[in-house]
């Protein structure tokens, strides 16, 4: 293969060569002692080596497109997908604040369940129109709402955790804003068709939440509660799959707040609440 390939480096540079020094030698006349045609001679021998050059190539080209099958035939996003679920658990991406958009986007493909836990949902009033239409628009989408128990005492706890010395406006008033969200529910749920209010369930737990979490089928955002800072302005990890190894995760904490979460009548969400009893309050 090496000796081929020096034959053709070889051959193409005299085949270069060639045009050039014909030229000249025509101008000399040194041509017509070889024939009186020898110009169209030397052109048609230049021609001719250059298509032997070509027809050489062509098995080059036909290796080429053996490889573009090849390449065809590979499963290359499967194997992403594989190596993604094998080495990150199901990480897509990290997302350096709430995707509003691209989670919007997601409820409007979901197909059977949008889910929500969080403390309260600070960013409620942008995502109501997609969670209306997931509900009325597919008879099969369930949505799922998991609000802090505004009674508890975590209320207060998040609330101080979010009172921080480098902002210079007050904390959220966690509870006050769990009962903004559950009015904002109770609003939605009225304006719904009967077939569609029953698919959307709300229940308040009374326990530290590990995680913020909005999950759209099998695809899920993650994010934490730190101190001083929203959970939504906090960076959001994407995750694909509840069979991977952190989706399970996830999974699994939201199976365990729904759980134990008490659900609200949202025909009445005030009267609701009060009737409410966590008898050991749990807050481990």
């Amino acid at each position: 293969m090496a000796v081929r390939h020096q034959a053709e480096k070889i051959g193409l540079a005299l085949t270069t060569a060639a045009g050039p020094l014909t030229i000249l030698a025509d101008v000399l006349g040194l041509l017509d002692e070889v024939s009186p045609n020898g110009i169209q001679l030397v052109t048609l021998l230049i021609l001719t080596s250059v298509t032997m050059f070509l027809l050489l190539e062509v098995r080059r080209f036909e290796i080429l497109d053996s490889v573009d099958q090849r390449l065809a035939e590979l499963d290359i996003d499967g194997t992403a997908t594989r190596l993604r679920r094998e080495r990150y658990g199901g990480v897509e991406r990290v997302h350096s604040e709430f995707p509003i958009s691209h989670f919007k986007a997601l409820i409007r493909e979901a197909d059977s369940e949008v889910t929500v836990l969080q403390t309260f949902i600070p960013n409620l009033h942008l995502l109501q129109n997609a969670l209306r239409d997931a509900l009325t628009e597919h008879s099969e989408v369930r949505v799922r709402i998991l609000l802090l128990f505004p009674k508890s005492p975590v209320a207060n706890l998040r609330h101080e955790a979010l009172r921080s010395v480098h902002s210079p406006t007050p904390p959220v008033n966690v509870k006050v804003a769990i009962e903004h969200n559950l009015e904002s529910f109770a609003r939605l749920s009225a304006a719904l068709p009967e077939r569609a209010r029953t698919r959307l369930e709300v229940r308040v737990y009374n326990s530290l939440p590990s995680m913020a979490v909005y999950r759209a089928d099998d695809s899920y955002l993650v994010s934490s509660f730190l101190h001083g800072m929203l959970a939504i302005d906090a960076p959001q990890t994407e995750i694909k799959g509840s069979d991977t190894a952190r989706g399970a995760e996830v999974q699994e904490e939201l199976n365990t707040l729904w759980q134990i979460g008490k659900p609200v009548d949202l025909a009445d969400w005030q009267h609701s609440i009060e009737l409410i009893d966590f008898d050991n309050v749990n807050v481990s």
